[in-house]
């Protein structure tokens, strides 16, 4: 991340990263989660998520996200198909965070594209404390709670509850947070463990996969996603 620092972002990687299934060769369904380090010096603090879906028989991913890029100029805040489901975010690999497929996954599909259209802030972005890209992808968690969704710590903006409210399910629907407007707050879960939100930075412990979760490194200990 530290080499991408200094690098211009339009000469940076943003080709396939390999994970998800060519839909030529995959007729089952495929739900796909990913995060990536932020563009420039953001990346050594923050990732930038995304959610890639693709229903039974379908030729293509569809993929959803929120940039905040024009949104100042008009632009929505929410984008479709800016680029491919697992694409490199400007020189970083993606890292797979849910990947669901086969029986059950189209109904979960279609609440996904439910719950994206019903999105709070479909023309607003702030990259802190959020709405931001992490706020959007933890918000469909929690509406899609069996897609387990637990996002990195470095994901700032996933504690950002939408609606100014101050409790609501983790986003991966196994726990409960109490949030301050995503500045303060506290989040217990089955699939997160335990995490301290202070002033968006998160310092936790997984104990389902026990590992330390902090600020800027993310994780440390075992894998969340040994595959």
């Amino acid at each position: 991340m530290f080499e991408r620092a200094g690098q211009s972002w339009w000469e940076l990687r943003r080709d396939a990263s390999g994970q998800a299934p060519d839909p030529a060769e995959t007729s089952e369904a495929v739900v796909q989660v990913y995060a990536a380090r932020t563009v420039g010096w953001r990346g050594v603090m923050a990732v930038h998520s995304w959610i890639s879906v693709k229903p039974s028989g379908a030729p293509a991913y569809t993929r959803y996200e929120v940039m905040g890029w024009g949104v100042g100029n008009g632009a929505p805040a929410v984008r479709v198909n800016r680029s491919g489901p697992d694409n490199y975010w400007f020189g970083s690999r993606p890292e797979r965070l849910v990947d669901r497929r086969g029986d059950g996954v189209d109904e979960l599909i279609t609440r996904i594209q439910a719950a994206v259209e019903a999105y709070p802030y479909p023309t607003s972005y702030r990259t802190w404390p959020g709405p931001n890209s992490n706020t959007f992808t933890a918000y469909l968690g929690r509406a899609v709670p069996e897609l387990r969704l637990d996002l990195p710590a470095t994901a700032i903006g996933k504690d950002f509850i939408p609606g100014g409210r101050p409790v609501a399910m983790s986003p991966s629907g196994t726990g409960v947070q109490v949030s301050l407007f995503g500045l303060l707050g506290v989040l217990a879960g089955v699939e997160e463990g335990v995490e301290l939100n202070l002033m968006t930075l998160t310092f936790g412990v997984d104990v389902k996969r026990p590992a330390l979760k902090l600020p800027i490194v993310g994780r440390v200990g075992f894998s969340q996603h040994p595959d």
